[in-house]
């Protein structure tokens, strides 16, 4: 009953303690009560069972005692507390730039560095809070997967949906930057974020990398590169008249343009031999890459006496017209 509810004046309460005196006194009184008429034998009456009003003789008391207990309550001001906090976020709007060009199906990462990058970005994407995510994948052209949203599962649905071969093969990473750009340079966020995987060269595009590595700067946009592939030469699968055969081909990432491109913007490169590695890269991003929460508590109090006291008003209303009424003792 009273879970939730704190009493203002709590030390009223101890006036509950005087009800066993006062219930005491009662029996006492109405046992000691002299009787106005004597008889010297009962037999005449055995036959005689209590009427209602006889059984309810007490009941004017027990309603007094109830309207007491409940007018006691009431004056120790009984209050529920509202709790909670308020959450101010600052989110961060990041694009997911991942390259799906045919290399990417290379398979010193398991079972692919496509499917790896997919899984761990799909990881990255599940440990953020209140940010916008987007979605960019390019080949030799770029285009977005997914615009900025805070609807997680979308973003994962969609990530899970890519495949390469969809774009016409080669690696344009300029165009990918600019497409990411795009979808950041009228965010409103205070901090801006593309993170960008490949496994190769630029070869492809009408846009310069360091060009549009610019023009991410002039948006502050911050790009973290990740060049993704083993050292030396990877298994690659082809596929031939007698099924899919492996040759290894060798591994070109062209670090020193990843490098440039996230000196000029403020983020950082890194490289990934493995599927360890990967995950752990993408673990310091989030960690780097932080959404500002301002939690601000706050406490309300809502006042409960007034229930308390009408309902023992009522109950002391309703001895009174039994006691007067229905229950009235003649002089």
């Amino acid at each position: 009953m009273f879970d939730g509810i704190a009493f203002k004046y709590s030390f009223v309460l101890y006036a509950l303690i005087l009800l066993p005196f006062i219930v005491w006194w009662y029996i006492k009184f109405h046992k000691n009560k002299d009787v106005e008429i004597k008889y010297s034998s009962f037999e005449f009456f055995k036959d005689f069972k209590p009427t209602i009003k006889e059984r309810l003789i007490h009941l004017p008391f027990a309603f007094r005692v109830i309207a007491l207990i409940f007018l006691i309550i009431a004056l120790a001001r009984p209050q529920s507390f509202l709790s909670g906090e308020n959450v101010l976020t600052e989110g961060i709007d990041i694009v997911m730039n991942l390259d799906i060009s045919s290399s990417m199906l290379a398979e010193d990462f398991k079972p692919n560095r496509l499917e790896a990058a997919k899984k761990v970005v799909a990881e990255f994407i599940s440990n953020r809070k209140y940010d916008r995510i987007g979605l960019v994948i390019f080949a030799k052209e770029s285009f977005t997967q997914c615009p900025m949203t805070i609807d997680y599962n979308v973003i994962r649905e969609l990530l899970h949906e890519i495949r390469s071969g969809i774009i016409e093969d080669g690696t344009a990473i300029g165009n990918a930057i600019a497409n990411g750009v795009n979808r950041l340079k009228d965010s409103k966020s205070k901090s801006k974020v593309m993170i960008l995987v490949t496994d190769g060269v630029n070869n492809s595009g009408e846009v310069d990398p360091l060009t549009a590595a610019e023009i991410a700067k002039t948006f502050d946009v911050k790009i973290y590169t990740i060049g993704v592939g083993s050292y030396g030469q990877a298994p690659y699968p082809v596929q031939t008249p007698f099924g899919i055969r492996y040759q290894m081909v060798p591994v070109e990432i062209d670090e020193n343009l990843l490098r440039q491109i996230s000196e000029t913007t403020g983020g950082k490169y890194f490289r990934a031999a493995n599927n360890g590695a990967l995950s752990e890269i993408y673990k310091k991003i989030d960690k780097m890459e932080k959404t500002k929460i301002e939690i601000t508590s706050f406490s309300k109090a809502e006042e409960l006496f007034q229930y308390w006291a009408f309902a023992g008003l009522i109950i002391l209303l309703s001895e009174i017209i039994i006691s007067k009424f229905y229950l009235r003792k003649l002089p």
